[in-house]
């Protein structure tokens, strides 16, 4: 569309929108908005401009602008759509965080919220209350409420019964003329039912036509008995009469065409407490239909079929059983998921699978786990089947996931013909798993679009799909991933010329001007699923296998301030594509280039945390950060003789920023807090933002003089540990105003001391250094030097390992003990505390309100759980705040680039305003999270010791 509009309009639109929305939520340079113009699709649509809106009057004033523009608009919640329904060559959307609000109704029974809640997070909302929302898709922790509802997602146990169209109570929505109507609002209803009786009353005129015509009322009827999310929810016209709610359920799967939905208010369901999951392994695909179909009348609560090759795609990941490796050829599985209130009927439920798979042949005896580890692992295999496929894919092409359902009855002889056709077609490699309660499976294919014939031969697969699917068999071709561009040509197919008419008449009363989403759902051009498909060229072989999911985005630090992991994977793949075109690149292309390369340092590079937690929600683990800190390497080339010296001096390096820290103490106490942000502001404008910024929880030095103290005490009569104090915590000391004023170092020290151990220092603590401060520079080089120093003091201290290692600072604890000899038991403060220190102490819980921010480094090494058991043990009322990742603090970046860590902290206050202090186990990220908080943050090492004293024996020992 934006290529037919004058160049002068959108500036236009630009300046007008400047008036009621600040100039840095209105995006329109190459970078972003190429960034913007993928979704989890394998189409990509560059937006003329992105708006990021903030409140309802704002989304009113872009679309009343728009409108009087001519120009279209699409809205966007995570992007993590399918079938290529949240991009677009116009306007695009973006919900910020105001959009993320919630409100428990009815004692957890109802659940009002706005679209940009992740659905994990109304989860956890509602888990206090043992209920949940009923859509459950695969997606749930990076995927947004908006999305959920105007895709009518479904997922793994919800079928059709828990979707949102079963479940929507009300909604709250903004349509194509500025209209808002609140369904749970009385006085919004009755004017709504003033101002657009045109609108209700062509609704009630479509139903009551509907309903005359018998033979497409039964047809509507027999489509939604499965699952179904190809073209409107027509289900809307035959189950209701009423305008409002015909309406409200027309909302629901409309992929943002018809309306916005601001808000909705969700029935919710019984979350089951006691659960458990059995691989039932089957000969071959024949066996598995059919056990399939005699587990419809079971209490199960999911059956995930998946054949051989979407086994073979998983069985060396670890924890997968054995079996996998042996099954033979043509077998398959069913994941079975039994959930109850009590064990007793969990029990009962166990039992009435095994009778009814009594007499079907399987591979192997069915075996329950309710070990929650297992559980947990089958689940995530199987949701994360999707993006593994798209991982062993050969580089340069996409993946292709088709969502089709069959009628339950015909699931055996359909899964045969469909995969027949793949066949046929020359896709032998494809994969089949899905929902197969529901008859909703996933065919899953690599695929190419640049060679010649391959467009073909993909048109000529999707239209048997569709003919067998749609037509042969009665299914749907769109299960539960939205109709989107990829099936907007074969709505008509599916459902025939009446329904399909039918259709438009809806999108003409909601819609006229054909202004929101066009093209999606509804479309007469009969390629469209053929067009502006997406490039994927090679760019690194650390990102090459990234499929864009956007599974990463929901915990990255740097998500509201400029890029993604996966933002930054599309603009490396751009230029990579324009690095390849060589002396064959117009002028444009060159100039693009230079502009996305400039563009990138800052929001590329220089805002990543490189904290690793993207690799911790991507199904095939890359790590973004790996890909930067390498870029970072090339950029910083020149700087690795300053790097080697600071290394090789590295006592000196910190003794310079202990007396760094004695400087801006001195400023702060002559010039006031005030007049030092002043001032520092002002040097680091001149510098060019090369100087760090001063903030004013930057914390005392500390003194190393209590490591010398330490290591010259000895007592053979006590469990040694080898204590490393980090290079943090060897120049970070207490906070200024704290009331706890003692370093990391002293405070591990006397817990040490307490709980009975001898600390062994180091020979040389001031000298070393784990190497990740210069690794996440990219001065690898060094990084490895470092790393190997350490490793030869540590094994030195530890008597070859003899004695465990206690680091006061995860981060470094990570980094250290992916380079360690194999013999060294190096432990972080979490874990160490857990496992060794409670059980030597006696602990009487504080009676204090506290905060505990569980650093990236913890989570990735599972530590989550026990540094909130730790919280537990030492203080009565612990707070974990919601949807705080990583505080992008990054080592020094809080001083460097302090905007990534204010824009990963947004929130952060008010969800800790009546702790009496915060607790981590980093000491720079407590830096930040004081900064941001409004309370102090220490290690949790100083939690535990104001909750403990030491036991009799032990002071016994002590004093003998």
């Amino acid at each position: 569309m934006s290529d037919t509009v004058d160049v002068t309009v959108w500036a236009d639109l630009k300046a007008a929108l400047a008036e009621h929305i600040p100039a840095k939520r209105l995006i329109d340079d190459p970078l972003r908005t190429l960034a913007y113009g993928s979704d989890a699709s394998f189409y990509r649509l560059i937006p003329r401009l992105i708006v990021r809106v903030e409140s309802e009057a704002e989304l009113g004033e872009v679309l009343a602008q728009c409108h009087s523009r001519g120009l279209s608009v699409t809205f966007r919640a995570a992007g993590t759509s399918l079938s290529g329904q949240a991009v677009t060559d116009s306007v695009l959307i973006l919900l910020g965080r105001a959009w993320r609000g919630h409100e428990i109704l009815d004692d957890g029974a109802a659940i009002r919220l706005q679209p940009g809640v992740i659905g994990a997070r109304a989860n956890q909302l509602l888990a206090p209350y043992q209920r949940k929302i009923g859509p459950d898709p695969a997606s749930i922790n990076s995927c947004m409420i908006g999305g959920i509802a105007a895709n009518n997602a479904s997922g793994m146990c919800c079928g059709t019964a828990q979707n949102s169209y079963r479940t929507v109570r009300d909604i709250r929505v903004i349509l194509a003329d500025g209209a808002l109507l609140d369904t749970a609002d009385p006085a919004s209803v009755a004017d709504f039912k003033v101002s657009h009786s045109e609108l209700l009353a062509g609704l009630e005129r479509l139903s009551l036509e509907t309903l005359g015509n018998a033979a497409l009322a039964d047809k509507i009827r027999h489509k939604y008995r499965l699952k179904n999310t190809t073209g409107y929810a027509l289900n809307s016209l035959v189950d209701f009469s009423d305008g409002i709610e015909i309406l409200k359920h027309l909302m629901i799967g409309s992929e943002g065409t018809l309306g916005f939905i601001s808000a909705i208010t969700y029935d919710t369901v019984i979350d089951e407490t006691e659960k458990a999951a059995a691989l039932a392994f089957f000969p071959d695909m024949q066996s598995t239909c059919r056990a399939t179909i005699a587990l419809k009348q079971a209490p199960v609560s999911a059956v995930e079929l998946m054949d051989r090759a979407a086994l073979r795609s998983v069985q060396d990941k670890p924890g997968m059983p054995e079996v996998l490796k042996t099954l033979p050829d043509g077998a398959a599985a069913l994941l079975i998921d039994v959930r109850a209130n009590s064990d007793q009927e969990l029990e009962a439920r166990m039992q009435a699978v095994h009778a009814t798979l009594e007499g079907l042949k399987t591979l192997e005896p069915l075996v329950f786990t309710r070990e929650m580890a297992t559980y947990e692992l089958y689940w995530k295999i199987r949701k994360g089947l999707f993006p593994a496929v798209g991982a062993v894919r050969d580089t340069g092409t996409t993946v292709v996931i088709e969502d089709v359902a069959f009628p339950i009855e015909r699931l055996d002889e359909g899964v045969a013909a469909l995969t027949e056709v793949f066949h046929k077609h020359g896709y032998p490699e494809t994969i089949l798993f899905g929902h197969a309660l529901e008859g909703n499976l996933h065919f899953v294919f690599p695929q190419g679009f640049e060679k010649p014939g391959e467009v073909e031969r993909y048109q000529a697969l999707m239209d048997e799909v569709a003919q067998l699917v749609g037509v042969e068999y009665g299914g749907s071709l769109k299960a539960e991933h939205g109709t989107g561009r990829n099936m907007a040509p074969y709505v008509e197919l599916e459902w025939g010329s009446d329904a399909y008419q039918l259709m438009w008449q809806i999108k003409a009363l909601f819609d006229p001007d054909n202004l929101l989403n066009p093209e999606v759902i509804l479309s007469r051009n009969p390629t469209l699923h053929l067009e502006n498909l997406k490039p994927l060229p090679a760019a690194d072989p650390l990102v090459d296998k990234c499929i864009e999911c956007g599974f990463c985005e929901a915990v990255c630090p740097s998500k509201d301030l400029t890029l993604t992991p996966r933002q930054r994977i599309v603009v490396r793949r751009e230029l990579a594509r324009l690095d390849a075109l060589g002396s064959a690149a117009s002028e444009a292309e060159r100039q693009r280039h230079d502009i996305l390369l400039a563009d990138y340092d800052y929001q590329g590079i220089e805002t990543c945390a490189a904290d690793g937690l993207c690799a911790t929600q991507c199904p095939v683990g890359i790590n973004t950060g790996d890909l930067v800190r390498g870029l970072r390497h090339e950029r910083n080339l020149g700087q690795a003789d300053m790097a080697r010296r600071i290394g090789r001096h590295f006592s000196g390096a910190t003794r310079v920023a202990r007396g760094a820290l004695n400087v801006a103490g001195a400023g702060q106490a002559l010039l006031g807090e005030r007049g030092m942000t002043a001032v520092s502001g002002g040097l680091r404008k001149l510098s060019g933002e090369r100087l760090p910024q001063w903030t004013p929880s930057l914390p005392r030095a500390a003194s190393i003089k209590v490591l010398e103290r330490a290591a010259k005490r000895a007592d053979g009569g006590r469990d040694k540990v080898v204590y490393l104090p980090s290079c943090a915590t060897r120049v970070l000391g207490a906070s200024r105003d704290d009331a706890e004023a003692r370093s990391v170092m002293e405070i591990t020290l006397a817990l040490l001391d307490k709980a009975g151990f001898e600390a062994i220092i180091p020979a040389i603590p001031g000298h070393l250094c784990c190497g990740m401060a210069f690794a996440s520079k990219g001065q690898f080089d060094e990084a490895e030097h470092k790393a190997r120093e350490l490793n030869r003091e540590l094994l030195a201290a530890s008597h070859n390992g003899r004695y465990p290692i206690l680091c006061d600072t995860s981060p470094c604890s990570l980094h250290a003990s992916e380079h360690l000899d194999k013999r060294l038991s190096l432990q972080e403060p979490v874990a160490f505390a857990h496992d060794h220190l409670l059980a030597r102490l006696e602990i009487k819980p504080l009676d204090e309100r506290v905060a505990v921010h569980v650093t990236c480094s913890s989570t990735r090494m599972g530590l989550a759980d026990k540094f909130v058991a730790l919280a537990r043990a030492c203080a009565t009322d612990v707070v974990v705040p919601a949807e705080i990742t990583c505080c992008g603090f990054a080592g020094d970046k809080g001083f460097t680039t302090p905007e990534l860590n204010a824009s990963a902290l947004q929130g952060l206050a008010a969800q800790v305003e009546s702790c009496s202090a915060g607790y981590s186990n980093s000491r720079t990220c407590e830096i930040g999270l004081s900064q941001h908080s409004g309370i102090p943050y220490r290690s949790v090492l100083s939690l535990l010791d104001r909750a403990s004293r030491a036991r009799v024996e032990e002071k016994a020992v002590a004093g003998a």
